[in-house]
C-alpha cells in the first residue's frame, strides 16, 4: 500500500506543486521584507496559494493521464474549485475580519491579561484572487511539465 503511495504520479504532482508553492512564499516574501522568514513555507495565505496548487495539480494530472471525461477528473475538478472559492473567498474574508478584530482589542484595552492581549487574531489566512490565479497557474505548470517529461 505504502509503495502503491509513492509511485502514484498523480499524487507526486500535487505534493511536489504543493512545495513549490511554499518555496514561492518564502521568495515573495524574501523580495517584499528582504529577509527569509521560514515560518511562510508551513503557512498557508500568501502568493501563490499552495492549497490552489495542489488542487490543480491533481485535477490537471488526471485529466492528462485519465481524461476529462473521467470520474476521478470530475471529483478533482469540483474539489478545485471548492478550494479555490474558499481560498479566496471564506479565508481571506476571515482575514479581513482578524484585522478589524484586532484593532479594535488594541484600541479598547479589553481587560484581559498580557498574554491574552499580545496574541492577535491570525490574519494571514486567506488569499487574494490573484494568489489563488498564481497558485493555479504553479499546479497546471507543475502537471504539465511532469507528465511532459516523464510521457506518463
Amino acid at each position: 500500500m505504502a509503495t502503491d503511495i509513492i509511485n502514484n504520479q498523480t499524487f507526486l504532482m500535487a505534493i511536489v506543486a504543493w512545495a513549490i508553492a511554499q518555496i514561492l512564499k518564502v521568495l515573495v516574501n524574501l523580495v517584499q521584507e528582504r529577509r527569509i522568514i521560514w515560518k511562510f513555507f508551513f503557512t498557508s495565505g500568501g502568493m501563490p496559494s499552495s492549497h490552489t496548487s495542489t488542487v490543480c495539480a491533481l485535477a490537471t494530472g488526471i485529466a492528462l493521464t485519465t481524461g476529462v471525461g473521467s470520474v476521478a477528473f470530475s471529483i478533482a475538478f469540483v474539489l478545485a474549485v471548492i478550494v479555490m472559492y474558499d481560498a479566496a473567498g471564506v479565508r481571506q474574508s476571515v482575514g479581513q475580519h482578524s484585522i478589524f478584530l484586532n484593532r479594535i482589542v488594541k484600541e479598547f484595552k479589553f481587560k484581559a491579561s498580557k498574554t491574552e492581549m499580545e496574541k492577535d487574531f491570525r490574519e494571514f489566512i486567506g488569499h487574494t484572487r490573484l494568489q489563488v490565479f498564481m497558485g493555479a497557474v504553479v499546479g497546471i505548470l507543475v502537471a504539465w511539465v511532469w507528465v511532459t517529461i516523464s510521457g506518463i
